[in-house]
């Protein structure tokens, strides 16, 4: 038997972790090990190489991915879907783990309904959107960037009596949001799932404003797009100067937590040892209070994440 992996989507810390275990971990197990290079488009053009531990030295402490990622428009072909599979075949290859989010998972749910293809796929998202799981790789490398830029943007806030506005990132999860929020005392936070009561809001922070308040944090996540409206807002009713500092894709960069890394090892070892196991696997390894578990891909990319109740009800009781 021989295991491929490959990344898929946005890059996220804890990645070359991920990637490091598994070619050590195959070793040990007396497996072949292969890489797979630039993601699905790596795939169809048979970038694929046959692993060796000089691969993988040293990139233990390293944010990203060393095999690099795309977004392939050509996998929505079916020909091409044809060619990938045929690749692997070529190279013995019986199972492969995807490091990726949803839209991978989805990519690869169609491709093993059509091909003979086992894989396992490891939740890899600083957006922690992915069903089924209470954590993504690189979240927690994320959540402290995004905490570094808060903190540092409070100084200089409190230093001009300035509103600031900082737009994290979650196209459609407001989950960095929310918690980079409750963790750095903001005053507002502006997430996709809940409603932006900046009436009620609003009064209470003039009234903080004209009574002494020196400053105003607010975290907007890119998918709500509102930085603007949340702009005007505070400049213009709650009469604050205000700046607004987008964190971007600095949120995807940096080097691995010492959580993101363990979570790595733990995560690719148990898809691994299914792989190893299973001649018919369709998995996602996921991370369910405290428990490592395997759900049929199936059953997550037909649900949608929900962030849980409790930050939901945070939302409305930052100070």
């Amino acid at each position: 038997m021989a295991l491929a992996i490959m990344c898929s989507g946005g890059d996220a810390p804890g990645m070359n972790p991920a990637i490091k275990k598994f070619v050590d971990y195959s070793y040990k197990n007396a497996q072949e090990s292969y890489l797979v290079y630039d993601g699905l488009e790596g795939l169809i053009d048979n970038n694929i190489k046959k692993a060796s531990h000089h691969d993988v030295a040293g990139i233990m402490h390293n944010g990203g991915t060393i095999l690099r990622s795309s977004r392939s428009k050509r996998f929505f072909d079916v020909k091409y879907r044809q060619r990938a599979f045929e690749n692997l075949k070529a190279h013995g290859i019986d199972g492969l783990v995807v490091l990726g989010g949803d839209g991978s998972f989805r990519a690869m749910e169609r491709f093993s309904s059509e091909f003979n293809i086992n894989f396992v796929g490891i939740p890899s998202t600083i957006d922690n959107d992915i069903y089924g799981t209470d954590y993504c790789l690189g979240v927690d490398t994320a959540l402290n960037v995004i905490r570094d830029s808060l903190d540092k943007i409070r100084d200089t806030a409190a230093s001009f009596k300035r509103a600031f506005i900082v737009e994290v990132m979650g196209r459609d999860c407001g989950f960095l949001a929310i918690v980079s929020a409750m963790i750095s005392g903001a005053e507002v936070c502006v997430i996709p799932e809940v409603e932006f009561e900046h009436e009620k809001l609003g009064k209470r922070l003039a009234k903080e404003v004209k009574d002494g308040r020196k400053y105003i944090i607010a975290v907007v996540a890119e998918g709500t797009k509102k930085t603007t409206q949340v702009y005007n807002w505070l400049q213009d009713e709650i009469g604050l100067e205000t700046r607004v500092s987008i964190l971007g894709h600095i949120q995807r960069g940096g080097n691995p937590t010492v959580y993101d890394r363990l979570m790595a090892f733990d995560f690719t070892i148990i898809a691994v040892d299914y792989l190893l196991t299973h001649s018919d696997s369709n998995k996602v390894a996921v991370y369910q209070k405290g428990e490592f578990k395997l759900l049929d891909i199936q059953e997550v990319v037909s649900h949608k994440y929900e962030l849980p109740k409790h930050y939901l009800r945070a939302v409305n009781l930052l100070d």
